[in-house]
C-alpha cells in the first residue's frame, strides 16, 4: 500500500486503522474515499474529512458480489422483493447482486428486462445486475438482450427447476450458445433423466428422495453435454451450484472456457443428515448430496478449480415448505448468510482469507467483466465490508431480513461476522444495523 501521510487531501469518508485484505496483501491501512471511489490507500494523517469510521480491530474486505440470487420480483413478492432481498444482502456484507430471470413473467424480453430496471429504482439497498433467461422463443434476440445496460448475461436452465425457463436438448443448447458472446451461466441438470426418473419422486416417500431422484448422474450427464457443446462453439460458460466430485474433475479439464460456482449450502450441509434435521427446508436444486461430494467441492476450492461462491438465494414461505414432498418448492435463502458461513469455514482452516476474497469479489468480477468493482484499488468503487474475523455470533431469526423468515443455518454459531457495509462510499450498514437508504444502482460491465 502507498503512504499518503504527507499529502493534504480532501475526502468524503476515511476508514481508519482497519486491516485491509486484498489478493495481494493483508495489512493495516487507511482508506480515503471521495465521490464514491477509493481515492487513497495508506497512512492518512494530514487530511480534511468530516466523516471517519474507526475500523481498529476489523478487517476491511472488498464488498461481496453475490452472482446468483432470486429476489422473486415480479410475480412472487410474498416470498421476497427487491427491497427485502437487497436489505438482507447488505446486512450480510454483500454490495452487489446478480438477479436471476425466473420471475413471473420471466425476464426473457426487452420489455421484461426494462420493467425490472424500473422497479429497481430507489428500491435496492445494494447495486445490481439482471440476467436474461434463454428460452426457445428468444434465441435470436439473445445477442441484443445480453448487451442491454445492467445485464449480467444469459442464464440457461438445462433442467427444470423453478419457473418455466428451459433449454432441455442439445439442439436448442447449441443454438443458445451460438447466439451471443458473453459468458453464459448454466443450471446443469439433465432434463431427460429427470423425467425418466419421475417415478422415484412420486413414489410416496419424503424429501429424502430428492437427491435420489435428482441423482449425481443427472448433474454429471448434463455437464458433460454442456462442456462438449460449449467447446464446439467456443462459448464461455459458468456452471452454477456444482454439486458432484465428478463434475469438479470434468471442469478441471475445461478451465480454458468453463468456470465453476459453488454455494455455501453445498459446502456446509450434507445428506442424509440435513434432510433428517431440516426436512423440506433442505430441498434445493441441484440437491444437497452426500459427504463425499461435498469433499470433492472443497477439493475444487483448494485446487483453484472453483471460481466463485454464489448463494443461490431462493426463498419460499414456511407455508410452501410445509407442504408434503414433492409439492414443496426447491430453494433456500442465503444472500445474508453467505459471508458469515464462509468466514466460519475460513476460521476452521478450510480456506484462507485471500482465497475467500477471490471467490466472493475478485472471482465474480473477472467472470462477468464487472467494471470498477471487486477490488480495493484507487479509482474503484468504494464497496467495502468491514468484518470482525473473531466475533462469535448466532445466526438468529431476529437478524434475518428476508421475507421468508428462515435460514437453513438458523441458530448456528459462526466465527466471523460482517459489521459495517459501505456502498460506493456510503455506509449502508453500521454496527450491524441498516442506516442507509435505497441507493443501489445498476452495475456496468466492460
Amino acid at each position: 500500500m502507498s503512504d499518503d501521510s504527507d499529502t493534504k487531501q480532501n475526502f468524503d469518508l476515511i476508514i481508519k486503522g482497519g486491516t485491509v485484505a486484498t489478493l495481494e496483501i493483508i495489512e493495516e491501512c487507511d482508506i480515503g474515499i471521495k465521490d464514491g471511489k477509493i481515492s487513497a490507500l495508506g497512512t492518512l494523517t494530514s487530511t480534511n474529512c468530516a466523516n471517519l469510521i474507526d475500523a481498529k480491530g476489523l478487517h476491511v474486505l472488498p464488498g461481496v458480489i453475490d452472482s446468483q440470487v432470486h429476489f422473486r420480483e415480479p410475480g412472487n413478492e410474498h416470498k421476497e422483493d427487491m427491497e427485502s432481498g437487497s436489505r438482507a444482502a447488505i446486512l450480510g456484507g454483500v454490495t452487489t447482486v446478480f438477479e436471476m430471470p425466473n420471475t413471473a413473467p420471466p425476464t426473457t424480453t426487452e420489455a421484461a428486462f426494462n420493467d425490472k430496471l424500473d422497479r429497481a429504482k430507489n428500491r435496492y439497498h445494494c447495486d445490481y445486475g439482471f440476467f436474461v433467461g434463454a428460452c426457445p422463443e428468444n434465441i435470436k434476440s439473445l445477442p441484443l438482450l445480453e448487451k442491454m445496460p445492467g445485464c449480467s448475461g444469459v442464464k440457461i436452465f438445462m433442467g427444470s427447476s423453478t419457473g418455466s425457463l428451459l433449454i432441455p436438448n442439445d439442439d436448442l443448447l447449441l443454438q443458445v450458445l451460438q447466439s451471443g458472446v458473453r459468458r453464459a451461466a448454466v443450471h446443469s441438470e439433465d432434463e431427460e433423466r429427470l423425467n425418466a426418473r419421475m417415478d422415484i419422486r412420486d413414489s410416496g416417500g419424503g424429501v429424502e428422495l430428492h437427491p435420489i431422484w435428482r441423482d449425481s448422474e443427472t448433474a454429471i450427464r448434463s455437464t458433460k453435454r454442456l462442456l462438449a457443446i460449449a467447446k464446439s462453439t467456443n462459448r464461455r460458460v459458468h456452471v452454477l451450484h456444482v454439486t458432484t466430485r465428478e463434475e469438479i474433475d470434468l471442469l478441471a479439464q475445461a478451465q480454458d472456457f468453463a468456470t465453476v460456482e459453488c454455494t455455501p449450502q453445498h459446502l456446509t450441509l450434507a445428506a442424509p443428515e440435513c434432510y433428517e434435521r431440516l426436512g423440506t427446508y433442505a430441498q434445493m436444486n441441484p440437491p444437497i448430496r452426500a459427504k463425499e461430494h461435498q469433499e470433492g467441492l472443497w477439493r475444487g476450492i483448494t485446487d483453484g478449480i472453483v471460481n466463485a461462491i454464489g448463494s443461490d438465494h431462493a426463498p419460499h414461505t414456511h407455508e410452501e415448505k410445509a407442504l408434503d414432498y414433492p409439492k414443496t418448492p426447491s430453494g433456500m435463502p442465503g444472500v445474508q448468510t453467505l459471508l458469515p458461513i464462509m468466514l466460519d469455514h475460513m476460521n476452521a482452516g478450510r480456506l484462507t482469507l485471500q482465497r475467500l476474497i477471490d471467490l466472493t469479489s475478485a472471482g465474480p468480477t473477472r467472470l462477468y467483466g464487472l467494471a470498477n468493482k471487486g477490488f480495493i484499488r484507487t479509482g474503484f468503487d468504494a464497496d467495502l465490508s468491514l468484518v470482525d474475523l473473531k466475533a462469535k455470533r448466532i445466526i438468529s431469526r431476529d437478524w434475518l431480513a428476508s421475507k421468508c423468515d428462515w435460514s437453513p443455518f438458523l441458530d448456528k454459531e459462526v466465527t466471523g461476522w460482517p459489521v459495517t457495509t459501505i456502498l460506493r462510499g456510503n455506509p449502508v450498514v453500521r454496527d450491524c444495523k441498516v442506516v442507509g437508504s435505497q441507493t443501489g444502482e445498476a452495475v456496468h460491465f466492460n
